[in-house]
């Protein structure tokens, strides 16, 4: 099998967990084919273990196992670690039929992604391994095994096919024979359609955090950002008014669509939706002196490099700046980033800095992240992603 020798960076990264390895950090050029099984060695020769390679990514290995294995026994692991993932969740994540069932790296599976809403699993390649035909086929086997009773499709994210170098392909029904359905997430219903909408659909992640906003949410309630109305269809269950805000309209006929399934349990009446940018209606309302008791802040991630990081915060700041100002004394503000780069300290910071300015005394009542369906894997960070303030402002 190829073999790739790492230098003592690269060594020293895998050896205190990570499992990742930088193509910078690869001694010599290889010639191992795109999402090849290859084994890890550092300058001394010494076994690091048995990765999936990339031939184009700046991710060039990804970490499977610190044992030697061979190509013969991968389907084997495979499987073993899928199943492993489908228990943790059925463990987990009893209270909805919608969730993460393997989160790439964090299930020892980097580079594949699958969620469930309901009877439709969605998977996503996004490496060169387990965009391979005969990977894919176990992976599939294996999800029709656990899910007999589910159609199984591809989302395709053309973004990454290109910087992985992978011919272009259709979001496509792999298995069965829906690639629509209605699923449920604390008792709210959603639309599903796997071949359209973001992400592989809808946002699991925040699952655990909408009901913690709907804890303490009241009175008149604001979304920012609400793409097909996750937050907004939680808030309007306890608060009096819902006002949601997205850019794309097309997730706004989503959310509309979704209203329609709870609106007979809905305490606010009827939601509005607002398509507009974000920045230049919260300017609009904070000058026109529009106050809220509840405001959510869920934007896409500002910083997709490190090097975005001060422009990320700076427009973080803003939004939380108008936030808190429009504010009722005693309102709620839901602040959320999903940008890895941006970590807990720095958005800490940057929202105690909107405080400041705003003039408010803001208590955090709640730090949260990603739900237990999107477990974090130690000396991994980039699985921890997802932050989610909850906060008072108390003046």
């Amino acid at each position: 099998m190829q073999r790739i020798v790492v230098n003592q960076r690269g060594a020293a990264r895998l050896r205190g967990g990570h499992v990742w390895v930088y193509r910078s950090d690869l001694v010599l050029p290889t010639e191992a084919p795109p999402g090849a099984l290859v084994q890890v060695r550092d300058e001394r020769g010494k076994r690091l273990g048995s990765a999936l390679y990339s031939s184009s990514s700046q991710i060039a290995i990804r970490l499977l196992s610190s044992q030697e294995i061979t190509e013969e026994a991968l389907p084997g692991l495979l499987r073993a670690r899928i199943t492993g993932a489908v228990e943790f969740r059925r463990r987990t994540a009893q209270d909805t039929d919608s969730y993460r069932v393997i989160f790439s790296e964090a299930d020892l599976l980097p580079g594949l992604i699958v969620d469930k809403y309901n009877d439709v699993l969605a998977m996503q390649a996004v490496t060169q391994a387990f965009d391979r035909d005969d990977l894919r086929q176990v992976v599939l086997a294996a999800l029709s095994e656990h899910f007999p009773d589910a159609s199984v499709l591809e989302r395709v994210d053309a973004h990454i096919r290109k910087l992985e170098e992978l011919p272009p392909r259709e979001s496509q029904l792999l298995c069965g024979e829906r690639s629509s359905t209605i699923f449920t997430l604390n008792g709210v219903r959603f639309h599903f359609d796997g071949l359209r909408g973001q992400k592989t659909g809808a946002f699991l992640d925040q699952r655990e955090n909408y009901t913690a906003a709907a804890l303490y949410a009241h009175g008149e309630a604001l979304d920012v950002f609400t793409y097909q109305g996750g937050f907004a269809l939680q808030l309007a269950r306890v608060c009096d008014s819902v006002t949601a805000v997205d850019a794309s309209r097309s997730a706004l006929e989503v959310a509309e669509q979704n209203e329609q399934l709870n609106r007979e349990r809905h305490r606010a009446g009827e939601i509005e939706w607002i398509e507009a940018n974000a920045f230049d209606l919260l300017k609009d309302y904070a000058v026109a002196g529009r106050q809220y008791d509840t405001i959510v802040l869920d934007p896409p991630a500002f910083a997709k490099t490190k090097r975005a990081v001060p422009t990320a915060l700076r427009g973080y700041k803003e939004l939380n700046l108008r936030a808190l100002k429009m504010l009722r004394p005693g309102g709620v503000l839901v602040s959320c980033s999903c940008s890895f780069h941006v970590s807990e300290e720095e958005f800490l910071e940057m929202l105690g800095s909107a405080a400041a300015d705003a003039g408010r005394v803001v208590r955090v009542l709640e730090k949260r992240g990603a739900a237990r369906d999107h477990p974090i894997l130690l000396n991994v960070p980039e699985t921890a992603y997802l932050k989610c303030m909850i906060c008072q402002a108390e003046s």
